[in-house]
């Protein structure tokens, strides 16, 4: 399967960020260990989505292309979905939950897309997708099930584990799971030795769940401040995940923020909590990380911030 990864990196190399990775001491010296955090909140539209979503409309048919996309997205994937169509000229698609961020829903239709809005409930989205197949012919674009998604996600591993060498684990956020199944192939497939560790906020852990039962659980109402991981697993990134995954570690909603906030205040950079949640799962202390080199991949950036400088705002430039 490594090979599906390889052949996604050549197609989309020329197009993507090579996204940075990055280190602290201070992590260091709290696991005992040594950390590298691969930044896919530098990634273009502010996650690793991109990659999957280039990689996916660039094997298109010509008739396929003509007639458009659709995918539904609480906002990564569909932020991804639209740049990369715009880029290869093709009609997308998007269900968007209605409580979907501001900011994720302003920049997917900012990219081109048309916007159709849906219940909050993950069936809601796949409910409002169906009909609009069969009236205009879109092809489906899964933000996480679907193959050619998978092993371009696969390549921000594919890049971390060319860049830092040998790695004796790999922290990887679950949702959908396809990062974590991209993950999981490169990880495997470069080097077999090391441990892939899933992480899943516990208010949302059906792939907690789907692995201890042996089949796939889905939780029906996700409440997790991780919005980008509410989704559950499909029969491909189940499988994959089943086969190559070591482990998957549960979260708190507290843990999530601690781990943002870190990243925030100590590494200076601005993530998501879908995109805190595998370093939420290196902080637990879950694993012994002492004399080990860790890769962590920091999904995404694209956080709302907007309160945050209204309150900015009203504290000291109303002063004036």
């Amino acid at each position: 399967m490594l090979d599906k990864v390889e052949e996604a990196y050549e197609r989309i190399s020329g197009m993507i960020c090579r996204t940075p990775v990055m280190t602290s001491s201070t992590l260091d010296q709290m696991l005992r260990g040594t950390c590298f955090v691969k930044c896919e909140n530098f990634q273009k539209t502010g996650a690793f989505k991109f990659r999957g979503a280039l990689n996916a409309l660039s094997q298109l048919s010509p008739e396929q292309k003509g007639r458009g996309v659709i995918t539904h997205s609480s906002g990564n994937h569909a932020q991804a979905l639209a740049l990369a169509a715009k880029l290869t000229g093709v009609k997308a698609v998007i269900v968007m939950p209605r409580d979907a961020s501001k900011v994720k829903l302003a920049a997917t239709k900012n990219y081109g897309a048309v916007v159709v809005l849906c219940g909050s409930r993950p069936a809601d989205r796949e409910k409002a997708v169906r009909p609009l197949i069969r009236k205009f012919g879109y092809t489906f674009i899964h933000p996480s099930n679907d193959l050619n998604i998978i092993a371009g996600a696969g390549t921000a591993a594919y890049e971390l584990i060319r860049e830092v060498g040998k790695l004796d684990y790999i922290f990887c956020p679950v949702g959908g799971g396809g990062l974590l199944s991209g993950t999981a192939i490169a990880t495997k497939g470069l080097l077999p030795s090391a441990k892939v560790i899933g992480v899943e906020p516990k208010n949302a852990d059906d792939a907690y769940q789907s692995l201890r039962a042996g089949k796939i659980v889905k939780v029906s109402q996700p409440d997790t401040i991780a919005d980008g991981l509410r989704t559950s697993l499909g029969n491909n990134t189940f499988r994959i995940i089943r086969e190559n995954v070591d482990r998957i570690v549960t979260v708190s909603e507290e843990e999530i923020v601690d781990a943002m906030q870190f990243l925030w205040e100590r590494m200076k950079l601005v993530i998501e909590p879908s995109g805190a949640v595998a370093l939420a799962g290196v902080l637990t202390g879950d694993l012994d990380l002492s004399s080990r080199r860790a890769g962590v991949i920091v999904s995404g950036g694209n956080v709302d911030v907007t309160s945050f400088f209204d309150r900015i705002r009203r504290e000291w430039l109303d002063r004036s």
